[in-house]
């Protein structure tokens, strides 16, 4: 019986209570936090922060010196590359051509047509007929003089021929009446110069004048001079004889 009246009062006094949410329903307001001026004005006034990509050039270039002056040198050194590139290959052309014009030089000029030292054979062969050449026209014999005319329609051609007959003129002249017999040795010869079949010699000789007649009598000379040499056929033949006189 208690128990009945007591549900009936608990219904009165919730019919005559305002209505309120449902515990379950109810929402729950989010809590609002006051901010204190002093804090909101530091917060407004407060510095924002400054990002890598926002940074000034001058902290920028403060923070990498390194890169940045490599960087700077690498460009200047761009534009003088095709600079130095010219100039070397202006010196390059100016050596080749100095190069060629020296070789040319150097093969028309006479001494390097010189084969006296590599041509051994053939050196050897114009020493050997100049020597026997000078010992036939620069002899003479009183008792035989047409042996000296042989000797020299033999080894001498051009201006040789006039020159030897200048030189011998004094002892065709006074051999028949002193009877003399000049005797001419090469003792010793060098070629000079040899090219195909020219050739230049300088002789060495040793020359005896005799005299046969009563009063005999004989002169020992040493005689140094120089000859032009041409071959003709299979034989060298004295083409100038130089004295070295004036």
């Amino acid at each position: 019986m208690s128990t009945t009246r007591h549900l009936v009062n608990r219904r009165r006094r919730l019919a005559t209570s305002p209505s309120r949410p449902s515990p379950s329903t109810e929402l729950i307001p989010e809590p609002v936090t006051e901010v204190e001026p002093e804090a909101a004005t530091a917060t407004e006034h407060e510095p924002k922060a400054v990002t890598g990509s926002e940074r000034e050039p001058e902290a920028v270039t403060g923070s990498e010196p390194e890169p940045r002056a490599a960087a700077t040198s690498r460009r200047r050194l761009r534009p003088r590359l095709p600079v130095l590139l010219c100039v070397l290959t202006v010196l390059l052309g100016t050596f080749a051509a100095w190069a060629f014009a020296s070789a040319a030089s150097l093969r028309d000029e006479p001494a390097r047509q010189n084969t006296a030292l590599t041509d051994i054979a053939r050196t050897s062969e114009v020493k050997g007929r100049i020597g026997e050449a000078v010992g036939a026209v620069f002899s003479y014999d009183y008792a035989s003089p047409a042996r000296s005319d042989r000797a020299a329609k033999t080894y001498l051609t051009g201006r040789a021929v006039q020159q030897h007959q200048d030189m011998l003129a004094e002892v065709r002249e006074q051999a028949p009446r002193q009877k003399l017999v000049l005797t001419t040795t090469v003792t010793a010869s060098g070629v000079e110069y040899l090219d195909g079949d020219r050739a230049r010699l300088l002789i060495f000789a040793d020359q005896s004048n005799t005299r046969t007649g009563k009063d005999e009598e004989t002169t020992f000379a040493a005689a140094m001079f120089a000859v032009d040499a041409v071959r003709r056929g299979d034989t060298w033949r004295i083409a100038a004889i130089d004295t070295f006189t004036r």
